[in-house]
């Protein structure tokens, strides 16, 4: 009988966090599951954003198929930003009503493509019950309700549904996931949620999202943050805990840990507009004759032009390859992408590996902007509300630091993932379910 799988993903994890908090005793259930697993090191995708890189892992996609480009984009049809939370100054600069809506309903009903399938739609086409806690990327095929009256519509997401208290498919008693974030309450919430899941063995596949680890390391740097990694490890433990201990609960249940992106240090910020600032650039409500949109937050940024540019993409990308702050600036000619890095004017096509393959399919999302750059090591570039982290932690970048993460798998005789883009197609082919065209050439 196949075993039941549950996929957790902390999120800004990187490696050297969760090898030293296994080896120093400061998440014990972690250290049990890597004892009983095997581990090694996977890569990311690009942007490592939070959006980007979930997308990936719910559909086995990057973003050339799943089309969800940077925390902040501009849609070319609506003629707007799109803004998914870089922070609060950012959300407020967007509008936040349609900053909220874009993150919480547009990101799955429309932004997300239909050629890129996500686990919960293939596992309960097949006839299985999936579950997701506090999963930004979440499409499925069940219709739910918001717990807020006037919230707004329903959304499509998986059978057994939760998203931070404003989506509950059942009624578990968990607090509220959206008080007290910088206490943990998110993941004390998922721990709740996850508990009462797992003493109904309520799903087959459940994907389990802890956020607060992020939260803590962009304030206090990747190397600041065994508080809340702690907090996570009680999280995971909740569902061990609730199959009555270790082994029951890998007789009953495989599992995948992984986070999302890396994190690394940042201590000086760069304004990406300022490289930029003699070119009429784009503002939410203002100027309809911009030449120019720049989309920037964390350690990635984009440059979009408009119908009104005497420009081109190459001319961009030279200018902005004078600036020290960035390492590689991307972009496309033909059937070829270049990017200056290193001195050098470098070409690639559509089959590159490494972090060219990763710049390639950042370049081929029909909603990324015509150059892309990737800053140095240390420097985060500032949102739309001109908020940044610099004293603790970012990512977005190639860069290793950035692109880096840990990966488990417990339970099951399949090899850990190389690239958190492997993890769906695990997933499916764990429960027997063919996974996509788009992942089985990969």
């Amino acid at each position: 009988m196949t075993k039941k799988l549950v996929l957790v993903v902390i999120d800004g994890l990187t490696p050297a966090a969760f090898e030293s908090a296994v080896e120093g005793g400061g998440a014990p259930t972690l250290a049990a599951l890597h004892d009983a697993g095997r581990y090694g090191h996977a890569v990311s995708t690009f942007p490592s954003l939070t959006p980007v890189c979930l997308a990936t892992l719910a559909t086995g996609a990057h973003p050339d198929v799943h089309h969800i480009p940077h925390l902040v984009w501009y849609h070319r049809a609506e003629r707007r930003l799109v803004e998914y939370g870089s922070s609060f100054g950012a959300v407020r600069a967007a509008g936040t009503r349609q900053a909220i809506r874009d993150a919480i309903v547009q990101m799955n009903a429309l932004h997300l493509s239909r050629e890129a399938m996500t686990v919960f739609e293939s596992l309960e086409d097949a006839g299985l019950v999936t579950g997701a806690v506090n999963v930004p990327c979440y499409r499925g095929r069940t219709r739910h309700l918001p717990t807020l009256p006037g919230f707004g519509g329903p959304v499509e997401g998986p059978r057994r549904f939760f998203y931070y208290s404003l989506f509950e498919s059942d009624v578990t008693g968990a607090p509220l996931a959206v008080r007290g974030r910088a206490e943990g309450s998110i993941d004390a919430y998922a721990a709740a949620v996850g508990r009462w899941l797992v003493t109904r063995d309520g799903f087959d596949f459940l994907f389990y999202y802890l956020p607060d680890y992020d939260f803590a390391s962009h304030s206090l740097g990747p190397t600041g943050s065994s508080v809340a990694l702690a907090r996570s490890d009680r999280a995971v433990g909740a569902l061990v805990e609730a199959a009555g201990g270790l082994d029951e609960f890998l007789d009953r249940y495989a599992l995948v840990l992984c986070s999302d992106h890396g994190q690394t240090r940042v201590d000086r910020p760069f304004r990406l507009e300022g490289a930029l600032g003699d070119f009429r650039l784009h503002r939410p409500g203002i100027r309809r004759d911009s030449e120019l949109v720049v989309t920037a937050s964390n350690r990635a940024g984009m440059v979009y032009l408009l119908p009104a540019a005497q420009t081109d993409a190459r001319s961009i990308a030279e200018r902005l390859a004078r600036e020290e702050a960035l390492d590689a600036v991307l972009f496309r000619e033909g059937d070829e992408a270049i990017a200056f890095r290193d001195g050098e004017e470098l070409q690639f096509r559509e089959g590159a590996d490494g972090w060219m393959g990763r710049a390639w399919r950042a370049l081929s999302n029909p909603n990324a902007g015509d150059v892309i750059v990737s800053p140095a090591e240390g420097v985060e570039l500032t949102d739309l509300g001109g908020r940044h982290h610099v004293g603790g932690g970012s990512h977005g970048s190639l860069l290793d630091g950035d692109s880096t993460v840990p990966m488990l798998v417990v339970g099951t005789d399949a090899p850990a993932p190389a690239s958190i883009a492997d993890v769906a197609p695990l997933v499916l082919e764990h429960f027997g379910v063919e996974a996509p065209a788009y992942a089985r050439a990969a």
